[in-house]
């Protein structure tokens, strides 16, 4: 498998794998941002629209448009609330459809590591903010193993397995985003670490929420029973198992901002 087979087509499979964590992280991220009511904000590479959501939730927007490459994704995200006021766009991060400092605010939700190139995207978040304007985003810590699905992703690796990884894993290190922030011309760059706990019902409910969608289904599909089972005991041991049988895990993500110049 390669990093450009990730595809994610199934909202509502989305959300039940990863929409509920980008809601977790997100609150946290929304807070550290502590942004103004009455804000135009661009949510780039909405998904299913979880992150857009939020945003309508917390921030109180004037404006909002969400953009991504996926129909299945979009379609779910405009059965949402949020849609009452969101304009959802089929479009690619390093080429926005967007005029140029038409927004207050750009962010990348659990995005930029599957930019091709991350540089890029930056960029034209920069261009469709007006001076002074806020540019952020946050990425699960890949290297750093804060990914979600990093137990099961750990434990392929150890069955001689390849599981895809975005095309630029390598840039949810917090030096990467100062980094990509820096060269794109930001001021007042700062950074936060995000670390948040999932619970879910039991193990079983935990497995189902991982093995949905194109990171690790194809993987695990591939196994055979008695590999199946030796994995899901592996995968077990990673997380925190709870007297009752609830199950929880702890994410990390990495965030960043920084303020297009003023003139």
């Amino acid at each position: 498998m390669t990093e450009q087979q990730i595809r994610f087509n199934d909202g509502a499979a989305y959300e039940e794998m990863m929409g509920k964590w980008s809601r977790l992280a997100g609150d946290v991220f929304l807070d550290w941002l502590a942004a103004p009511a009455g804000l135009r904000w661009a949510d780039i590479g909405c998904g299913n629209g979880a992150s857009t959501q939020l945003l309508f939730d917390r921030c109180a927007p004037a404006a909002l448009s969400g953009i991504d490459p996926s129909p299945g994704q979009l379609d779910y995200a405009r059965k949402r609330p949020v849609a009452g006021l969101a304009e959802f766009t089929l479009g690619d991060a390093m080429e926005l459809p967007y005029p140029d400092r038409s927004f207050d605010a750009a962010i990348m939700a659990l995005v930029i590591f599957f930019v091709p190139d991350p540089a890029k995207g930056v960029a034209e978040m920069v261009r469709i903010t007006r001076p002074g304007g806020l540019i952020a985003a946050y990425a699960w810590d890949m290297p750093g193993g804060g990914f979600p699905l990093d137990p099961v992703l750990t434990e392929l690796k150890a069955l001689g397995m390849t599981p895809p990884r975005p095309p630029s894993a390598d840039v949810s290190r917090l030096e990467s985003l100062v980094a990509l922030w820096t060269q794109a011309g930001l001021r007042d760059v700062e950074t936060h670490e995000i670390s948040v706990r999932r619970h879910f019902a039991d193990f079983d409910a935990f497995w189902h929420a991982c093995t949905l969608g194109a990171t690790v289904a194809p993987a695990v599909a591939a196994l055979s029973p008695e590999n199946l089972a030796q994995l899901k005991d592996k995968v077990r041991a990673r997380i925190a198992i709870a007297d009752d049988g609830s199950a929880s895990y702890v994410a990390r993500a990495n965030a960043v901002k920084g303020r297009v110049p003023a003139g």
